[in-house]
């Protein structure tokens, strides 16, 4: 049977599905935009909104030996509109979830969350795995409660969850993604072109990060870990490494052989309060999982800048 993604056309979602077709998987990848996906006999893709009952038939047709579920009314977007925030990031979730059991394997369910279920501001002293969910935002709320759906139906035997907190990921296409934090992947296309950049938090705002080759990595293994490394209630936050933005912006341009000077900063208070204000992240949980950061700073830039070559 084949693994299920939304969110295929995505931009973590179409690196997920040429990994997956790599590694000789079955790949069905369900998204409203899936022209541009590859042609390959191990791929069936499906266009449609994951909110229309015939087009989650259509994908569940094969069954699912597993589920990634990325498709995602991101927190801007979620924010301006909380309608369709529900429609897609619960209740569409819910409908899927229910498609997963009913296949009767208790397919694996991966999901990818959000730091955002944290809310803002963070806790000065650091996140940790004790670190209660209080989000603000619609989105983070939406995330924190389909997280509990996931769990849930873990300890009912219906699923094989696992939850997965996303920190930043490095580094996104340019063009509107409805995301708050897009000015961190804007950083990098306008170093790599050598165009000046007006930075929208502080030099000394900080961040948590990971580039989309580990984020995929990262998903990969939780198609196949045991989910007894997992916390009870099957979440973990992703280990991410915490960046000052100057030091970002100084590796983006030594690796590009540009000049740091191209950036200048013109902080938005809000915006920073809520993207450039990470404190120290502590995943134990997640490492004793499996799961992993790209390692350091250079290695982080180096892996984006791949991507944007790609």
């Amino acid at each position: 049977m084949p693994v299920i993604i939304t969110g295929a056309g995505g931009f973590v979602g179409r690196h997920l599905v040429a990994r997956l077709l790599d590694c000789g998987a079955q790949v069905v990848a369900l998204d409203s935009h899936v022209a541009h996906l590859p042609v390959h006999t191990n791929l069936r893709a499906v266009a449609g909104d994951i909110s229309d009952a015939a087009v989650r038939a259509q994908a569940f047709a094969d069954g699912c030996s597993a589920l990634v579920h990325l498709a995602t009314v991101p927190g801007g977007a979620a924010e301006a509109d909380p309608v369709a925030s529900r429609r897609i990031n619960i209740d569409a979730m819910y409908d899927l979830l229910d498609a997963a059991k009913a296949g009767g394997s208790k397919s694996r369910v991966v999901y990818a969350s959000s730091i955002a279920v944290f809310g803002d501001p963070l806790p000065p002293g650091g996140v940790d795995d004790n670190t209660p969910l209080v989000p603000k935002l619609v989105y983070g709320g939406h995330k924190a409660m389909m997280e509990l759906a996931v769990s849930m139906m873990s300890q009912r035997g219906e699923i094989d969850g696992v939850s997965v907190r996303l920190p930043g990921i490095l580094a996104r296409p340019k063009g509107p993604s409805g995301m708050k934090s897009a000015f961190m992947s804007d950083l990098f296309h306008a170093l790599k072109a050598g165009a000046p950049f007006t930075c929208p938090v502080s030099h000394q705002a900080t961040i948590w990060a990971e580039s989309v080759s580990q984020c995929v990595a990262n998903l990969t293994h939780a198609l196949t870990l045991d989910t007894a490394l997992m916390p009870r209630t099957r979440v973990v936050t992703l280990p991410a490494l915490r960046i000052g933005m100057a030091d970002l912006a100084a590796e983006i341009a030594r690796q590009c052989g540009t000049s740091v000077d191209l950036v200048r900063y013109v902080p938005d208070a809000a915006l920073e309060a809520a993207f450039g204000n990470h404190p120290q992240l502590a995943t134990p949980a997640a490492e004793q999982a499996g799961f992993a950061h790209d390692g350091d700073v250079a290695k982080l830039v180096a892996n984006a800048l791949i991507t944007l070559e790609g």
